[in-house]
């Protein structure tokens, strides 16, 4: 079953049908409310990663609790939609499908594999998102006459203060194309649980010192930008579950 992870500006999917949701308690906590629904006439599952009104900043997630949710619920395919700032050919406005993803997250529960008795895990992280799904992304794309930049190097950081000029400075030098707060350990807890697993960003502004955002970033501006980019969001996930309807 396809799972979507929305993020900030998609606390809700309008586009879901006969939906119900709950959150779910797992061995790791309580998820953020997990919907149930139909989306393109696909059965789907949808969580809003920072939970109902927006409440939960990006370090305070609970990354395991979410991903072993969607599990549970019979999830197979994950894409998770995130809003970045753009460093290098992502301006404002601009969807990807990012290929890499370089962690400077800390102080987050990171792994299923700790605590008392769990055995020592390792997963091979190579390709953190999943060729299958980001081609899926790409042909929904198409389908919905809507551009995406194919690739991409998503910088994973705390938050949620947002980056200083010479923090942006340093992604850049180390191979970063956009920044946010929650593609760790999301990607990763995805890939521990067997989920194949692939992100869709909406740049909503340049990053610090790049571009408009160079003696600062407007969060006017950022919100305008949210709004039109997650109609173009949803327009993708839509051409995807129906792309899954006609396979199945």
């Amino acid at each position: 079953m396809l799972a979507i992870i929305g993020g900030s500006g998609l606390d809700t999917l309008p586009e879901l049908r006969d939906a119900r949701g709950t959150p779910l308690d797992t061995p790791f906590g309580r998820s953020a409310t997990l919907w149930r629904g139909r989306l393109a006439g696909t059965e789907v599952l949808f969580l809003a990663r920072h939970d109902t009104g927006h409440r939960l900043p990006p370090h305070r997630i609970n990354y395991r609790a979410n991903i072993r949710a969607l599990a549970d619920a019979g999830a197979c395919d994950v894409i998770a939609v995130a809003a970045v700032g753009g460093i290098a050919g992502h301006p404002p406005g601009s969807l990807a499908v990012p290929r890499q993803i370089v962690d400077y997250t800390s102080g987050r529960d990171a792994t299923f594999f700790d605590g008392d008795g769990a055995a020592v895990t390792h997963v091979d992280f190579t390709e953190p998102y999943a060729p299958a799904l980001r081609a899926a992304l790409l042909a929904a794309g198409r389908a919905a006459s809507v551009a995406l930049v194919d690739g991409g190097v998503y910088a994973a950081v705390n938050g949620p203060r947002l980056e200083t000029a010479a923090e942006i400075d340093r992604l850049e030098r180390d191979g970063a194309t956009m920044v946010g707060m929650t593609g760790m350990p999301e990607a990763a807890l995805a890939r521990e649980a067997g989920l194949a697993y692939a992100a869709l960003t909406l740049s909503i502004n340049h990053a610090a010192g790049r571009g408009e955002s160079v003696a600062g970033i407007s969060h006017d501006a950022l919100l305008k930008v949210l709004g039109k980019g997650m109609r173009d969001v949803c327009a993708i996930l839509e051409a995807v579950a129906r792309q899954r309807g006609t396979t199945t």
